[in-house]
């Protein structure tokens, strides 16, 4: 069965092209997003048309009102909520980086209600507001395509949705994806060569100190090797003075006990000078005492002598 497509399946307008973009939102933007989305999640009630409301809302908030449409902002929240979802839990057996993705730590904080309070409280717009206002709503495109056969006459018509709005924004999320990734992973190659350089130059730094401290530990290794010389040797030195002091305490003594000697000597000699002076004296007296007594007689006997010789 061949499929031949109508002349007007491939002929897109401008009108429709500019109905299909959808706006990429820079990264502070999504930030802002993300915060008013959480902020204000008591205006997505559940109630009939509260979600078109609130999206609106904040798009007009934030001046995209002429830039998205509030299907495009529900589909741009569910994209995020997803992708953080697939980081967040990945499947058994695969292993994920949360952090390749730029967004992760904001829809971390998000979904765990760390940001609520963090935006401005905004209130829902009115039923009545002008349309005008918002960039209206493109409708899914339909294509036709006949289908015919040799055997079977006629025609039968086979309509075929395109796919919605979404799809466009899942891309264009894609691409806002892929490129923070890789804009992410340009900045950590970028970090870790230098780091890498860094670590090299560090590295050569540590060798060439690692040379010196060797050479200055050679150095210290001789010096204690001398130092130990030197100890050996005073140590000798040292037995040598206790062995001479050793030998000095006995002549010490020696002389002491010879000066004792020396002593006891000196006073027996002087004890028998003094016995000696005194026989001397006893001596000289004795001596003293007889010629005293021949000198006498003497006298005496020349006295009798001139007596007589006066009587004669």
């Amino acid at each position: 069965m061949d499929f031949q497509d109508h002349a007007y399946t491939n002929n897109t307008t401008d009108e429709e092209k500019n109905s299909e973009f959808t706006y990429k939102m820079s990264s502070k933007e999504v930030q802002t997003f993300v915060r008013l989305r959480i902020s204000n999640s008591s205006l997505f009630s559940g109630k009939r048309n509260a979600s078109m409301w609130a999206w609106r809302a904040i798009l007009q908030h934030m001046g995209l009102q002429q830039k998205m449409t509030y299907t495009q902002a529900s589909k741009k929240w569910e994209n995020l909520k997803k992708r953080y979802k697939e980081l967040k839990n990945p499947p058994k057996g695969m292993r994920v980086f949360p952090e390749s993705w730029c967004h992760f730590a904001l829809m971390d904080d998000a979904i765990m209600g760390r940001l609520e309070g963090s935006a401005p409280i905004l209130k829902a717009l009115p039923s009545d507001k002008d349309d005008g206002d918002f960039l209206p709503i493109s409708k899914p495109k339909k294509k036709k395509v006949s289908s015919s056969t040799g055997n079977v006459a006629g025609e039968s018509e086979v309509i075929l949705n395109e796919e919605e709005d979404g799809e466009e924004e899942t891309e264009h999320e894609g691409r806002q994806v892929s490129d923070c990734v890789m804009l992410e992973g340009d900045n950590k190659r970028t970090v870790m060569d230098r780091e890498r350089q860094v670590m090299e130059k560090e590295k050569l730094v540590m060798e060439s100190e690692w040379k010196v401290l060797q050479k200055e530990r050679a150095v210290l290794d001789r010096e204690v090797a001398a130092l130990d010389r030197d100890r050996a040797s005073l140590e000798r030195e040292r037995a040598l003075i206790e062995r001479e002091k050793a030998l000095m305490e006995k002549d010490r003594y020696i002389l002491s006990r010879e000066r004792m000697a020396l002593e006891q000597e000196k006073a027996r000699l002087e004890r028998l000078n003094a016995t000696k002076d005194r026989t001397e004296d006893i001596t000289e007296d004795s001596s003293k005492r007889n010629d005293l007594d021949t000198t006498d007689r003497r006298e005496r006997f020349l006295y009798l002598f001139e007596k007589l010789v006066e009587n004669f």
